[in-house]
């Protein structure tokens, strides 16, 4: 480990995009840790998944179970398309070490304790992990380098059951509400961001049909959601925490960015979840949010690569 190298606490809930992001994040940078909620699939599944990716990173990454439900009401999860065990069903041999008895909100206070102003936390999950720890360390944004959020629709164009909503943010909006309202100055990579930069089926395939075990692996995991993707009209496979993911390790590669304030609506019938971006600054709130709306895309599909062990970044 060299001084220079990037240093990431993983906020997520494996989940097939979570998978590759997990994989990017090991080929370049040092893990402190990966904190792990509820979302794409229940908690005991993505769990398994976290320690399942850390194995095929070749890593010692700690993995720390953190909450099971949303902070207030259920929410249904997208078993539809990541698979009932969010990795696509295929039936992998677990992987043979055990999450920390230390819970995830526990883990990251202590770890932005341990090392403050050194670590970039990627919240690829519901935002429940981090609101607790917000909760027990009202402090913890002085203590974090980066923060960079994959969640939100910032025009409106979500995929989640309400139209407007993104996933992340509408299975836990009470959650966000408290990350988005106490965290100055945050990244925000959101759907829409994510699905104009959606991985060319092509592409994609031909990097998955490299010879590696990583890229074998995922192929593997991934199938179900290429196929969902690839019904639902999608112009390539949306691999929404990968984008996230790249913005963290590879800064430069965003190409523009708008800082605006962005809030969580609560209590809307339709619109519950729903990420409001003050773009005109009418209501005399401070920006919070540097929100990523392009890319390079062949800088970011470089990463991808990397990550499944396929080629080097440039």
């Amino acid at each position: 480990m060299t001084p220079s190298r990037l240093h990431l606490l993983i906020d997520t809930d494996p989940g097939v995009d979570d998978a590759l992001a997990i994989l990017m994040a090991h080929a370049q940078a040092e893990v402190a840790a990966l904190t792990v909620a509820a979302g794409n699939v229940g908690l005991a599944h993505t769990v398994a998944n976290a320690l399942k990716l850390v194995e095929h990173a070749g890593a010692a990454t700690p993995v720390h179970a953190g909450c099971a439900t949303p902070l207030v009401l259920p929410a249904a999860d997208a078993a539809f398309v990541h698979g009932s065990d969010g990795f696509g069903d295929v039936g992998y041999v677990p992987a043979s070490t055990r999450a920390s008895a230390e819970h995830a909100a526990n883990a990251i206070v202590r770890l932005a304790r341990e090392r403050p102003g050194e670590l970039t936390l990627v919240a690829l999950a519901p935002l429940t992990n981090l609101a607790l720890a917000l909760r027990l360390d009202p402090a913890l944004p002085t203590r974090i380098r980066r923060l960079v959020v994959m969640g939100g629709a910032v025009t409106g164009r979500g995929n989640f059951e309400r139209v407007p909503t993104e996933f992340n943010i509408g299975f836990d909006p009470e959650a966000a509400h408290v990350v988005f309202a106490n965290w100055p100055q945050f990244e925000l990579v959101d759907w829409e961001a994510c699905v104009r930069h959606a991985l060319p089926f092509a592409r994609f395939d031909a990097l998955l049909a490299g010879a590696g075990e990583r890229a074998r692996f995922y192929a593997a995991i991934s199938a179900k959601a290429r196929a969902f993707n690839a019904a639902n009209g999608r112009g390539g496979m949306v691999v929404a925490d990968a984008l996230a993911m790249a913005v963290a390790l590879e800064p430069a590669l965003v190409r523009r960015v708008e800082r605006r304030h962005v809030g969580i609506e609560l209590a809307g019938t339709l619109t519950r979840g729903a990420t409001v971006v003050d773009w005109e600054g009418r209501n005399g709130q401070a920006p919070n949010a540097s929100i990523v709306l392009e890319v390079d895309q062949a800088r970011f599909e470089a990463l991808v690569a990397r990550g499944l062990g396929l080629a080097q970044a440039t």
